[in-house]
């Protein structure tokens, strides 16, 4: 009863921050009402050089695991669903994801690239690094390699070093502060099912809440960071009580 009190509180919360922001944006259908869809424009608009970035810090410690894979792929829906054609921007998103993980040569490159397309522009600033930053914690820690793209991509942003550190601590403080699941019923309890469920059914609630709770970089804008954090404490706590199941089921 205790776990479905905290999800209420916490459902009530996320809609009282959405409706609280949502007037200030910084992305909009509107804005790519009358956008060409190609490759080229994709890979060289603010959204599709975020997503090269997005590819380098999500590969940086040589592997994209299944719940920054997962993310990602959300991440790819939330971005899509603003341009004209949503499937054919999200096949090319992919594509440019798929293509930058693979390569970290143009990581600074690319980071100046976006970073004078948003010089003047401090929430934009702000709300990408902040999401590079949470999908860098999103799995509990963040590697030597992944901190040190993360400096290098703020750096070349002229992003304030102070702001930089000040959220890299606050996500590092809220991470510690994470709780494991006490016991299996607390795991099965979170995600909403029963014991005797099939895995199917666990991974399709599993998948659910994900896609419920995830950091949304788009709904994010205008809000303050309080918003990622506790969206990647609770993506977090979901992924940690669904992995806790598969080990037991197993």
């Amino acid at each position: 009863m205790g776990n479905i009190i905290v999800l209420a509180i916490l459902a009530a919360f996320f809609y009282w921050i959405f409706k609280s922001y949502s007037r200030y944006t910084l992305y909009s259908q509107e804005a790519f009402k009358n956008f060409s869809i190609s490759k080229e424009s994709l890979q060289n608009s603010e959204l599709g050089l975020f997503v090269a970035l997005v590819a380098k810090v999500a590969k940086a410690d040589g592997r994209v695991d299944a719940l920054e894979a997962q993310l990602v792929g959300i991440m790819f829906d939330d971005i899509s669903a603003l341009f004209p054609q949503p499937q054919k921007t999200k096949d090319i998103l992919k594509e440019i994801f798929n293509e930058h993980k693979e390569r970290s040569d143009d990581t600074i490159e690319i980071a100046h690239t976006l970073g004078r397309a948003i010089k003047r522009d401090r929430a934009k600033q702000h709300q990408f690094m902040g999401f590079l930053i949470q999908l860098a914690f999103v799995d509990g820690e963040v590697s030597k390699s992944e901190e040190e793209i993360l400096a290098s991509i703020a750096e070349a942003f002229e992003f304030d070093p102070k702001s930089y550190h000040a959220m890299f601590d606050q996500f590092e403080k809220m991470v510690h502060n994470i709780k494991p699941k006490a016991n299996i019923g607390d795991a099965y309890r979170l995600l909403g099912v029963n014991e005797d469920d099939s895995m199917d059914v666990i991974k399709k609630a599993y998948r659910k809440l994900i896609r419920e709770y995830h950091p949304d970089i788009i709904k994010s804008q205008g809000k303050d960071d309080a918003y990622m954090q506790e969206a990647t404490a609770k993506t977090q706590e979901i992924n940690q009580a669904y992995e806790m199941i598969k080990a037991h089921k197993k």
